[in-house]
């Protein structure tokens, strides 16, 4: 029991609400899979929705790599960049909007 009441101590407090709309089918599936999980509802769309946004986010907050992969990817941010003659070209065309623009004063 001590053990318990200690990790309800400490558990953060869920104070926010998130309301969602779902059909009658979404629903029951979520507590037919809640149930198999012996988990209510609630925390079962919740550890789910945290697992997927862990998930997402993984990729854009950090990434490792081993040495020779890091040495080649400073090599490649220390690199100057290539040139691409049809971008350059295609930047020193005026864009559609100035286009437009002398189109409309003319």
């Amino acid at each position: 029991m001590a053990a318990k009441s200690a990790a309800l101590k400490s558990t953060p407090l869920r104070s926010e609400k998130l309301d969602l709309r779902l059909t009658p089918r979404a629903k029951q599936t979520l507590q037919r899979a809640a149930a198999v999980a012996k988990r209510s509802l609630t925390d079962f769309v919740l550890e789910s929705a945290m697992a997927s946004a862990a998930e997402t986010l993984a990729d854009r907050q950090s990434f490792q790599l081993d040495p020779e992969q890091w040495e080649a990817f400073l090599a490649a941010l220390d690199a100057p960049p290539k040139v691409h003659p049809r971008l350059a070209r295609l930047l020193q065309q005026p864009s559609v909007l100035e286009q437009a623009q002398a189109v409309d004063a003319g």
